[in-house]
């Protein structure tokens, strides 16, 4: 019988060979969401008038736009806090890592072994100018999704046609692939500038938050939408080069793709967590 999504997180953080991730749907680490763990709102105390004869008093109840308010606002935390926690994640080949390894960065505008995107759409990329950056390409970019959920990856693990992927990387087994794994304070710990996208970069219709704090309103209204769906569209372009020294993860889907991934690694200095984590590879339920 298929263990789902669903058994794997009721079986808790950590089995035999699986090491199950404690982020919730918008990417944070257990416990650091302000959505899903709202900070509790002390009610102040609120005096009750008789009823007038003939009618019945009731309480009032919360409507949902005050529910979710509540929810998006938690006391005491500015949208530069929040972001700062969101994870990000730049999906490759294995047969890309041992470059990326050996370069000790991920660097934008290198082509890689196995691209995820044909190299018509990275040349697409490349003619595409995000204006207010002194007219950058995407291209100067690296690009990381805001979930392993991503609207792209999902097309991918699903087996499904898509024009911004790559006949290779349709091509190939999703467990060929991993995630490298960081956060926006380790981009920004780094010292580098980023640009967030609430789209396809290339996309016609995206807007970008190209200054600090626009892209940090932008990615705070991506992750505080009702359902946390603007976080699987959307896109945070790391300005030119990001060390190794700030992932701090490497998600894979099984024990013999991370065996793979230790190799690789061995005798560098880039000694990140590696997790098993199927569900970030398999087909959604």
């Amino acid at each position: 019988m298929r263990t789902t999504r669903r058994d794997l997180l009721a079986m808790g953080t950590r089995t035999k060979g699986l090491y199950v991730s404690d982020e919730c749907i918008h990417g944070f680490v257990d416990g650091m969401c302000a959505t899903c763990n709202p900070k509790p709102v002390e009610a102040a105390p609120v005096a009750v008038k008789s009823a007038p004869r003939g009618r019945v008093a009731t309480a009032q109840r919360p409507t949902v736009r005050s529910l979710r308010a509540a929810a998006r606002i938690p006391l005491g935390v500015s949208p530069g806090d929040v972001v700062l926690e969101q994870r990000i994640y730049h999906l490759t080949h294995i047969r890309n890592l041992a470059a990326i390894v050996e370069s000790g960065a991920l660097s934008a505008g290198i082509d890689p072994v196995v691209g995820l995107s044909p190299a018509a759409l990275r040349d697409e990329r490349a003619d595409f100018l995000i204006g207010g950056s002194s007219d950058k390409p995407v291209s100067d970019y690296v690009p990381f999704f805001l979930s392993p959920d991503a609207t792209l990856w999902a097309t991918v693990r699903a087996g499904d046609v898509h024009p911004r992927v790559s006949a290779e990387a349709a091509a190939a087994d999703t467990s060929e692939f991993v995630f490298l794994v960081s956060t926006v304070r380790h981009v920004s710990a780094a010292g580098r500038d980023f640009v967030v996208a609430d789209g396809n970069s290339e996309g016609t219709t995206t807007r970008f938050g190209v200054t600090k704090e626009d892209a940090e309103r932008m990615l705070y209204r991506l992750r505080f939408e009702a359902d946390g769906s603007g976080l699987l569209d959307g896109e945070l372009l790391v300005d030119a080069t990001l060390p190794l020294e700030s992932i701090t993860l490497v998600g894979v889907q099984n024990d013999k793709v991370r065996a793979q991934v230790r190799e690789i690694l061995d005798g560098s200095d880039f000694t990140p967590k590696i997790s098993v984590y199927p569900p970030w590879f398999q087909p959604a339920e």
